[in-house]
């Protein structure tokens, strides 16, 4: 029978994340982090350099001038930013073989989800790059799924896509736990603060925990924008499934959404490169 416990144990079972990944994990613990270290952790990686000078340098960000090592963009981009990113980039590199997945549908749409999720928490008067964190994050429960008991998963896939809107209920039936579950508990195996494990596993049901999290809330209210995206539904049917009890929650209306919320395409420009 599958259970929380058989996918994390033993620790062979969890995935391998790149090393500066790890360190920038540790940092979230660790308040006296040394910028100096981490720009020199990124360099020693020319194909994670290679990939944030690209992005620091795109019209994403609008700098009036070239960034042209580490050190420049860490300043520039700020460390919180440079750590999603690179925390990001680590895990699509831990899960680039996970099979019974399209990676590159799913990566598309965590990147969505995680900037829609950010701009809503503007809206709300949040901390985005909290929220921006628990955006990426919040998939690997389903990497971890599929890498670790891809047998068990299969029969699920063949229902419903991992995607939809209804797939945590569905999983939450047949094992008693869901994506949600196991995203917490790899986030607490590598010591992420409490909070940030909480939203995790809140993110399918965030009405659900014995405490409302908003940035698992932003991150649903995202999730459902990148299905809609990716899904080209119209208006109407959006409208259809849109989790107004969440939007309540954060003070946020479908029309408020629909009327200032920028393409998601927008949202990611340039993004996308630290996720391959």
């Amino acid at each position: 029978m599958l259970t929380l416990r058989s996918l994390l144990d033993p620790p062979h079972k969890l995935p391998t994340v790149p090393k500066v990944a790890q360190q920038l994990m540790r940092s979230f613990s660790d308040e006296n982090v040394s910028f100096v270290e981490v720009a020199a952790q990124i360099s020693t990686d020319p194909v994670l350099s290679a990939k944030l000078l690209r992005l620091a340098n795109s019209a994403y960000f609008h700098f009036s001038r070239t960034i042209g090592s580490v050190d420049d963009a860490l300043r520039m981009l700020g460390f919180v930013m440079v750590r999603n990113l690179v925390l990001g980039n680590g895990i699509a590199v831990a899960f680039r073989n996970t099979r019974g997945m399209d990676l590159q549908e799913f990566w598309r749409y965590n990147l969505f989800v995680a900037c829609a999720a950010r701009w809503l928490a503007g809206e709300a008067g949040m901390q985005p790059d909290t929220v921006f964190t628990v955006g990426l994050m919040h998939g690997i429960g389903q990497l971890h799924l599929h890498a670790a008991a891809a047998r068990e998963v299969a029969p699920l896939d063949g229902r419903l896509s991992v995607l939809d809107a209804g797939r945590a209920s569905m999983e939450r039936q047949e094992w008693g736990f869901h994506h949600g579950d196991v995203a917490a508990e790899l986030a607490r195996t590598w010591h992420f603060p409490e909070p940030m494990v909480m939203a995790l596993r809140q993110v399918p049901m965030p009405l659900e925990g014995r405490e409302f999290s908003d940035p698992a809330a932003c991150v649903h209210l995202g999730a459902w924008r990148a299905r809609a995206e990716l899904q080209g539904t119209t208006p109407e049917d959006r409208a259809a499934v849109f989790p107004d009890a969440v939007g309540r929650r954060l003070g946020l209306s479908l029309e408020s959404i629909d009327a200032r919320m920028p393409a998601l395409a927008e949202l990611t420009e340039g993004l996308q490169d630290m996720l391959e």
